[in-house]
């Protein structure tokens, strides 16, 4: 039998949940130690992992992350080897949107982007809007003319901004009534490529 300390059961915080959540269930762990009692440390075997894991990675990697909990700011993906990081807001999409709700839920699996890599502070920063395509691909999806399904992202005084993809906005004419996360019909009045532009007129909101 062989004793992981407490300071040695997790990489970080050696929370109780986190140390009573590994009962029963196999670990990795180095042996520090070997005489009377043979003292092991679960927390070593997981920052070699994680540096191991973080070595091999270059900015602009895609990777597999699951999403683990989500504030106003961002949101939190396990990348794995207990690593946690943080895609914030806006890296989620181009087009604006209040809450990671609006793009994500705890549990969800998606790929991610490396953007950064902080060896030192064992630190990843990730992005997902690189994923949902260039503003070249969603625009040649709409055309001058068409009406389109569109959600309102936000409200000023020079006009409201309309999404029509997740990576994809226009900026419609200012109109009463009309409240951010509204769904709302839109008439495609022009777009311009060359200042990556969507003009729209709001025909209704719901």
């Amino acid at each position: 039998r062989g004793m992981i300390p407490r300071e040695e059961a997790v990489l970080g915080e050696a929370r109780n949940i986190a140390i009573i959540s590994r009962v029963g269930k196999p670990v990795c762990f180095k042996v520090l130690k070997v005489g009377e009692q043979i003292l092991l440390s679960r927390r070593a075997a997981q920052l070699e992992a994680e540096q191991q894991y973080l070595s091999s990675l270059t900015p602009g990697d895609i990777i597999n992350a699951k999403i683990t909990h989500i504030e106003q700011f961002g949101a939190f993906a396990d990348v794995g080897c207990g690593l946690i990081s943080l895609l914030p807001i806006d890296a989620i999409s181009v087009s604006r949107i209040s809450h990671p709700r609006e793009r994500f839920r705890v549990g969800q699996s998606i790929k991610a982007v490396v953007r950064g890599i902080d060896l030192p502070r064992h630190r990843l920063t990730l992005s997902h809007r690189e994923l949902l395509g260039s503003w070249e691909e969603n625009a040649a999806l709409f055309s001058p003319g068409m009406t389109v399904a569109g959600t309102v992202r936000g409200v000023e005084e020079y006009g409201i901004f309309v999404e029509l993809s997740e990576n994809l906005a226009g900026l419609a004419e200012c109109r009463e009534g009309v409240r951010d996360g509204q769904a709302a019909s839109v008439y495609i009045k022009s777009i311009l490529p060359e200042k990556m532009k969507i003009k729209l007129v709001i025909v209704e909101v719901f």
